[in-house]
């Protein structure tokens, strides 16, 4: 049974906090403790080795917080310590989140160097208005020169992160960034919608953003700007030219991830009983930091009824049909259990399915929330 298993791995420290950012991150304080995180990561890996199950790792994510505060260095010695304990495929792809405002001229090639192979820069704006009022640390020009020190250290597989809805945002700013960043000569955007999450800055004092009329426009504008330039939607945010990103892919298709650092989610699948489990580590750095290997906060095997909930949560982000065959040998469930749901869904127009795939409308996307209330 074909389980493609990634692994995650997350740098939780940045130089300051975004408004917007709900993700585990907390502002540097002292001296970054490289050694001392890596040797934690690895005894974390060690509690989800029996998981493994003679599989190879075909993607790595490293993300934060701002995994380019790392030295190339660091992450060589931490990529040399996994490969005694993980095989990694011929192709793996490993990422690395990256803030324009912590790259120096050599570091994208020292990353490289190490193999590092694929880059998400974390831009988000090309207008210095945009990115003070998100509260960057960097400004466009850093942020073109950091994808240009990408492209000349060698990277082919490079992501932009963008935002829209940005405070105050027009159809033109938008379109304004999705230029500068297609002028860059990425391989892939990812351009998704800022919102108001909880126990954040920006939740307890909101900015002026776009009405939902207009963040749609917004959206319907960029999207089509976007097809025009042949980057093709195959994710609610992601767009690519031929250069999806696995390891994200892995995720939506319900696939298996380690998960490794302060506050890293795993989701890992007993092959021989199918039982899936979900396990969070320890969120805050000083407590992951002392944890040995007692790192995990929460395991939950997830209960069976679950199952389909949580394959749909992810496989209808994606633009593209979606066998049944792997529903089935994803969540050991056959595909009616929820056949009474689909139908509605069909007969509402938010699905298509044929004899061996189904697919989310245009319709279905645009109304997607509405769309996993039905398969509740």
């Amino acid at each position: 049974m074909n389980f493609p298993l990634s692994l995650y791995i997350h740098i939780p420290w940045c130089i300051k906090k975004c408004p917007y950012c709900d993700f585990n991150s907390h502002t540097l304080q002292n001296e970054l403790p490289e050694k001392a995180y890596i040797n934690q990561l690895l005894c974390d890996l060690e509690t989800q080795l029996p998981f493994v199950q003679d599989r190879s790792i075909h993607s790595i994510f490293i993300g934060g917080g701002t995994p380019s505060l790392f030295s190339a260095k660091a992450y060589d010695e931490l990529f040399s310590c996994l490969q005694k304990e993980l095989r990694f495929s011929p192709h793996c792809e490993i990422t690395l989140e990256a803030n324009p405002g912590t790259i120096e001229a050599d570091r994208f090639s020292s990353y490289f160097d190490v193999g590092i192979n694929r880059v998400s820069i974390g831009v988000q704006s090309f207008q210095n208005q945009k990115l003070k009022q998100l509260g960057r640390i960097h400004e466009a020009d850093q942020a073109k020169y950091a994808v240009q020190q990408a492209h000349q250290a060698g990277f082919k597989r490079i992501n932009i992160d963008l935002m829209f809805g940005l405070p105050n945002q027009t159809i033109t700013d938008a379109i304004f960034d999705l230029q500068n960043a297609i002028d860059l000569s990425p391989s892939h955007l990812s351009w998704y919608q800022l919102t108001l999450e909880p126990n954040t800055y920006f939740h307890r004092f909101p900015p002026t953003l776009p009405s939902d009329d207009a963040r749609f426009d917004i959206q319907q504008a960029g999207q089509a700007f976007l097809r025009d330039h042949h980057f093709m939607q195959y994710e609610i945010s992601a767009y690519s030219k031929n250069d999806p990103c696995n390891h994200n892919m892995n995720y939506w298709l319900f696939g298996d991830y380690l998960g490794i650092g302060a506050g890293a989610h795993a989701k890992l699948t007993h092959l021989k009983t199918m039982a899936i489990t979900r396990r969070n580590s320890l969120k805050h750095p000083k407590q992951y930091l002392s944890a040995n290997k007692q790192a995990i906060a929460v395991t939950k095997t997830v209960d069976q009824k679950e199952l389909p909930l949580e394959f749909m949560m992810n496989a209808l982000r994606l633009f593209q049909p979606i066998s049944i065959q792997l529903f089935e040998s994803r969540t050991g469930m056959s595909f009616s259990v929820i056949e009474k749901q689909i139908q509605q869904a069909v007969s509402d127009d938010l699905i298509h399915v044929t004899q061996n795939a189904f697919c989310v409308t245009e319709k279905g996307h645009l109304f997607l929330n509405e769309l996993l209330e039905k398969l509740i």
